[in-house]
């Protein structure tokens, strides 16, 4: 007896395209990630090397964290303008220039172009607002999945590079770690140029998940650049969006401008080896993804104002120990702080985009687009004012101690959010 099979029955399920997309997207930010971890580690040999302070090299961070912040809402009108291939492109080619270039700077102002401008943009074109384009245009089903796996590429990131650029700046020298994030933006190039693409229609499908047929909804005729800016006239009329700024901008000091950017040169000056600081700070990045993950599911249960309340008091907190806990050797202490801090890093980030969607209904992701302008721009006002705290005070102290007051002030500000569109 002869068994017949059906071409359905042998013909192997294919892996959507909408996959691949998301890969290289995960590759393309875990690229331009690198550039996230560049600044702890070089602050220390760039100051030994041309005797710029401390604060000068933190302008340089401070520019990039600001760009970074205020190119994300205009993100997605230059990739609806440009197609998000061209757009990350460009950007990641911005960061392997700015990166690269500094091997043969003689002079600050240079670092302030590259590290600054050049790098600033091309993160900046490379944000949030990138996945979550991604997401919108390739995926009808797995799309808080896949917006969580790419979001924690920047965390994995930050994991991978920091070790080796330590490693790196402490043996061969600094120069070659500027490279090694040079190549690395460098060599993602080829494929989001050959692999990632606009739209399921480009090749012939559809999003993973949507209908047989189903065609791409033309962006409306307002621009999106426009839209961006009215948008931000509305919210800051109202009281919520300044509490939900103003709280994000003290969570940016707390973190990237802070912990981020000074806390290996911190840990060094009380004598821990760079790498060894640099592999706790990496450690941050694994943790961070477990709080991300588990601050998501707990603000589809409790309310987000509340949780954000507990984020930042329990930060702030934890900020004015810190300085007790610098020492030379890795004590249990500095690894309890290492895997709350972790924790808590962007458990700030679900509750907030919860609040923005509560609030603001349709124009809740557009505002929550500012809303991270105000984060990168209170990051940078903390990388350049704990410098100056360093330069001026030969310690760090007072850096760790007013951020700590701020979370604390950061934490009643969520509390007396309010839950209905405010006016």
């Amino acid at each position: 007896m002869t068994l017949s099979t059906t071409p359905a029955a042998t013909t192997r399920r294919k892996l959507h395209r909408a996959w691949y997309v998301a890969a290289v997207a995960f590759v393309a930010i875990l690229g331009a990630a690198g550039f996230r971890a560049t600044p702890g580690v070089l602050i220390t040999p760039l100051r030994e090397e041309f005797g710029w302070s401390t604060g000068t090299i933190s302008l340089a961070v401070s520019i990039n964290l600001v760009l970074y912040g205020l190119t994300a809402p205009f993100a997605a009108a230059l990739m609806d303008r440009f197609g998000m291939r061209r757009v990350v492109a460009i950007a990641l080619l911005l960061i392997a220039v700015g990166s690269g270039l500094t091997v043969v700077m003689t002079a600050s102002w240079q670092l302030l172009l590259l590290w600054g401008v050049f790098v600033g943009l091309g993160t900046g074109s490379m944000a949030l607002v990138f996945a979550a384009t991604v997401v919108d245009r390739w995926f009808v089903r797995h799309r808080g999945l896949v917006t969580g796996i790419l979001t924690a590429a920047g965390a994995t990131g930050q994991l991978i590079f920091l070790p080796v650029l330590a490693h790196l700046a402490q043996g061969p020298g600094w120069r070659v770690a500027s490279l090694a994030v040079a190549g690395s933006a460098l060599a993602v190039v080829p494929f989001v140029w050959w692999l990632l693409r606009d739209h399921p229609a480009d090749v012939g499908t559809t999003a993973l998940g949507a209908e047989p047929g189903a065609v791409r909804t033309e962006p409306g005729k307002v621009n999106a650049a426009v839209r961006a800016v009215t948008v931000l006239a509305q919210a800051a009329r109202t009281r919520p969006f300044w509490l939900l700024a103003g709280g994000f901008a003290i969570c940016g000091m707390s973190t990237n401008g802070l912990v981020g950017t000074h806390f290996i040169p911190a840990a060094h000056d009380h004598g821990m080896a760079e790498p060894v600081a640099a592999s706790l700070l990496a450690v941050i990045g694994i943790f961070d993804i477990v709080g991300t993950v588990a601050s998501g599911w707990l603000s589809d249960r409790i309310n987000p104002k509340i949780l954000l309340g507990a984020y930042y008091g329990l930060r702030g907190l934890s900020l004015m120990v810190l300085p007790s806990l610098f020492a030379a050797t890795t004590e249990p202490s500095m690894l309890i702080f290492i895997v709350f801090y972790g924790l808590d890093w962007v458990a700030t980030v679900p509750p907030t985009v919860a609040l923005c969607r509560r609030i603001y209904g349709a124009d809740g992701a557009v505002v929550f687009g500012w809303v991270f302008g105000s984060h990168q721009i209170g990051a940078a006002i903390a990388a350049v004012g704990a410098g100056l705290t360093r330069d001026h005070l030969g310690a760090y102290d007072l850096a760790w101690y007013g951020a700590g007051a701020l979370c604390l002030l950061a934490a009643g500000m969520s509390l007396a959010i309010g839950q209905a569109r405010g006016r």
